[in-house]
Parts: C-alpha cells; sequence; structure tokens
C-alpha cells in the first residue's frame, strides 16, 4: 500500500460538517474510501479499478461481463459481484462511501441498434442507482457523462458547462437524461459530481478499437492507410483512458463543497484536435509508412470543448494523442492485444444476441450437447 497521503483542511463552518461531508484523507489521519464502481469490466472500468487500488480504496466492481474478466485476480482490496446494473438492490450498496456510475450501452451505433437497452442503462439504471446510493447513507456519487451532449457546434464556439446542449443521437440523450436525473438528489449529506467526458482513446485491458484514435491507430500499423472524412478541419475533442481514472481518484478527494452539483468537462484544450491534425499525428507516429486517404464530402460536424472548469479545481490531463497512439502500437507490437470481435463494441453485441437467439432456440433439458 502506498504511504498515507496528506491534504490541507479547506475552511469550514466546523469540523464536523468537514467530517461529515467525504471520506478523505486529512492532515495527519488516513481515512480510504470503499467505492462501488458500474461498468467495471468495461475499457474506463478495467483501467480505473486496478487505479483506486493503487490509491489504497477498496473497491466493489459489478458488471455483467460480457467482453470477459480483465480485472486484478485476487487482490485484497477487490470485491467482484457479477450482475445487471438495473437489478441492483440496497444491499450492494452496503459499506459503500463512494459510487462511480460507469455503466452504459457505448457509442452511437450501439445506442441506435438497442435503444430500449440504451434508455434503461444509461438513463433509468443509474438514475436508480443514485437514489439507492443516497438511501444507503453513501457520501458521493460520481456520474461520467460525455461531451457527446453538446452535438455539433459552429468552427467558432467553444462550449463550456454552462452552453445550451443539444444532444444528437440516443446515447447523447440518454446521458443528459441521466444527469438531469442525478443532479437534483444532492444535498448536504450526498455529493453529486457529474463528468462529461471528451472522446476517449488508450490501451486499456479491455481493449476497444471503435474509438477514433484508437481505430485510426490500429488502420495505419496494420495496413499504411488512415482513411479520413474530408476537409481535416473539423474539431473533436479527445482524452486519454488513465487520465480518467485519474480524474475519478481526483474526484473522490475534493472536499463536496468545490464539487456538489456541478458539472465539469473533463479533457484538455490540448487534446481539442482537429481531424487533419490528428490523422497526422497518428501517421508519424505508428512504427511504419503511413498515409492519409481523404474521402467523402466535407464533414461540417465539430465541436471544441472547454475545460477551464476542472481545471480551476487543480486537475490537469496530462497525456495527448501520441501517448495513445504509441502505447496501442507497443501493445499490438508485443501481441497483448488486437483488432477482434470482442474488441468492436457493436459488433460483440450483435454476436451476442445472435448467439443468444440460437442457444435458446434449441436448448433442451437445461443443456446442448450434454444435458443435465
Amino acid at each position: 500500500m502506498k504511504p498515507a497521503r496528506k491534504i490541507d483542511i479547506f475552511l469550514a463552518d466546523s469540523l464536523e460538517n468537514l467530517v461529515g461531508s467525504d471520506s478523505y484523507f486529512f492532515v495527519g489521519v488516513t481515512v480510504m474510501s470503499r467505492v462501488l464502481v458500474t461498468g467495471a469490466g468495461g475499457y474506463i472500468g478495467t483501467t480505473l479499478v486496478p487505479a483506486l487500488l493503487g490509491n489504497g480504496h477498496s473497491v466493489r466492481a459489478i458488471d455483467r461481463f460480457f467482453f470477459g474478466q480483465f480485472l486484478p485476480a485476487d487482490h485484497p482490496k477487490l470485491q467482484i459481484v457479477q450482475d445487471d446494473c438495473r437489478k441492483l438492490e440496497i444491499k450492494h450498496f452496503d459499506n459503500v462511501d463512494v459510487v462511480i456510475d460507469l455503466v452504459a450501452i457505448s457509442n452511437d451505433p450501439s445506442g441506435e441498434l438497442f435503444q430500449k437497452a440504451t434508455w434503461e442503462i444509461n438513463y433509468l439504471s443509474r438514475v436508480h442507482t443514485a437514489e439507492l446510493a443516497k438511501k444507503a447513507g453513501c457520501q458521493r456519487y460520481i456520474l461520467p457523462s460525455s461531451c457527446s451532449i453538446y452535438g455539433f457546434q459552429p468552427h467558432d464556439v467553444i462550449v463550456n458547462e454552462t452552453s445550451p446542449t443539444n444532444p444528437l443521437t440516443t446515447y447523447a440523450k440518454a446521458n443528459e437524461a441521466a444527469e438531469k436525473g442525478v443532479l437534483p438528489l444532492a444535498d448536504d449529506r450526498f455529493c453529486v459530481v457529474v463528468l462529461r467526458q471528451a472522446t476517449v482513446y488508450g490501451y486499456s485491458p479491455r481493449m476497444r478499437f471503435d474509438l477514433a484514435i484508437n481505430g485510426m491507430t490500429y488502420g495505419a500499423w496494420k495496413t499504411g492507410r488512415l482513411p479520413l472524412l474530408r476537409d481535416g478541419t473539423q474539431w473533436r475533442p479527445m482524452v486519454h483512458v488513465k487520465d480518467i481514472a485519474d480524474a475519478m481518484n481526483f474526484m473522490i478527494e475534493v472536499p463536496s463543497g468545490k464539487v456538489n452539483g456541478e458539472i465539469f468537462n473533463l479533457g484538455s484544450d490540448k487534446n481539442n484536435y482537429q481531424i487533419g491534425e490528428l490523422g497526422r499525428i497518428v501517421a508519424n507516429c505508428v512504427p511504419r509508412d503511413a498515409e492519409i486517404e481523404w474521402y467523402g464530402d466535407p464533414d461540417h460536424r465539430s465541436y471544441r470543448v472547454a475545460f477551464d472548469k476542472v481545471e480551476a479545481l487543480g486537475f490537469r490531463a496530462l497525456r495527448t494523442a501520441e501517448d495513445g497512439v504509441r502505447e496501442i502500437c507497443e501493445a499490438l507490437d508485443a501481441q497483448i492485444t488486437d483488432k477482434s470481435l470482442r474488441t468492436m463494441t457493436l459488433d460483440w453485441y450483435k454476436a451476442m444476441t445472435e448467439w443468444h437467439q440460437i442457444t435458446k432456440s434449441v436448448e433442451m433439458y437445461g443443456g446442448m450437447i450434454d444435458l443435465k
């Protein structure tokens, strides 16, 4: 375990109010949080959970594990619960201080194909989880949302947390509904924080190659070709998966008065990329000659995001696209990961749905070939 860290005690009306609102590190006192993470087996969760454990927190990791189990085995502070987050009960929140509600049907194509499940999981289950957490006496609830709720904006507009939202997809609309459902639960005893994440990239144990930088990197690494939709001036905000894990650890420790009931964009200005620039970064970082191939009519969809608010708290996203491209290439070269059905979210969901239909149609007496 790492040595106890210490933070300054912030001014408060009384020590009782300060201690009653958070489970953190105080001067001379070490208090580790007990963290429940939903969606813990996903792309972000399999990076976040080890980071939480590394900071000394205890973790209850809940997931269906559709993509396999990539969490640390037999860690003394890790409890793994295989369950569906739509079916959680108050018992799941026993002895929990903080909830990080990662669970989601991820990406726009999956949200459109599985609209009912997306509304149930990304919206209804998360509001229900926040309500249960509050009822169980948890002190803090963190909702990872998405910058996609801003929709697309004019090139000269940089959106911040007070900008009008314009969700265009089921995924984005469900995230916005979840935000509106959980924020009213905030009060003096229950801290609610919303993090609107930029598009994520970088290597993770539960790898995804259906994310922009990750997919671009794989294509350039594998084929030396990098197809990009014209004209390359469109903006997209990005954030490294390890920076998200760092931000979650940071948000556990920040005093409630600084974050309660607040929305924060999560990323950095240096990770606001124009697609043409991003393509050149990828092409220059992969360990082979790679060329950009432009196609299609100009894409006028664009949005750029401001991250001043989270940086004013003291958090900085440290990694860049170059870091993500290089680490993914290293993992590919070492055969630690590769593109497959399992690393493409929508393709895997489709395959599981098809397999389920097939097995249901032929299963008899509790089995397939071998009967019970």
